[in-house]
């Protein structure tokens, strides 16, 4: 998993309305990048919503907001537009962004394992450095946990 102090790698996803996204769109930029197992499930509605309730104070501390998921660009489509998520949903079908970033590995749900998004949020500075790392995350409080740090 990427740490503190690595350079982010670049990448080049689709986001929910099928645009290309690239992360050199974010050069000189300080943002959020997160990643999350899956659209519409219990956790991930929680951290989604709460990004979204808290993005104009991001906004306002000039900070973007970008997560990342393996579900496709259909099912970000429909998440957005249920969730009104105000920032960007980013489609990694092939898990290849997960795997730079160092995300993608075995997860266990009901005694069953299986390879899946291990739930983390990385905070970017504006040289494209990892400042801060948080690679096993609870979704309740997360987006506040975030926005404070960025705040100081």
């Amino acid at each position: 998993m990427l740490a503190e102090g690595d350079k982010v790698p670049s990448f080049e996803l689709q986001d929910a309305n099928g645009d290309t996204i690239k992360s050199s769109q974010f050069k000189g930029k300080k943002f959020v990048v997160y990643f999350y197992p899956r659209d519409f499930t219990p956790g991930c509605t929680i951290e989604a919503d709460e990004f979204s309730k808290e993005y104009k104070k991001f906004q306002k501390i000039g900070v973007q907001i970008i997560g990342i998921s393996t579900d496709d660009v259909e099912s970000h489509k429909k998440f957005v537009d249920k969730m009104k998520i105000p920032y960007v949903l980013l489609s990694d079908p092939e898990s290849e962004v997960s795997k730079k970033f160092g995300v993608w590995g075995k997860k266990q749900f009901m005694g069953k394992e299986y390879m899946g998004i291990q739930r983390s949020t990385f905070l970017i500075d504006e040289k494209g450095k990892v400042f801060k790392a948080y690679p096993s995350v609870k979704p309740k409080g997360h987006a506040e946990e975030v926005l404070t740090i960025l705040s100081n």
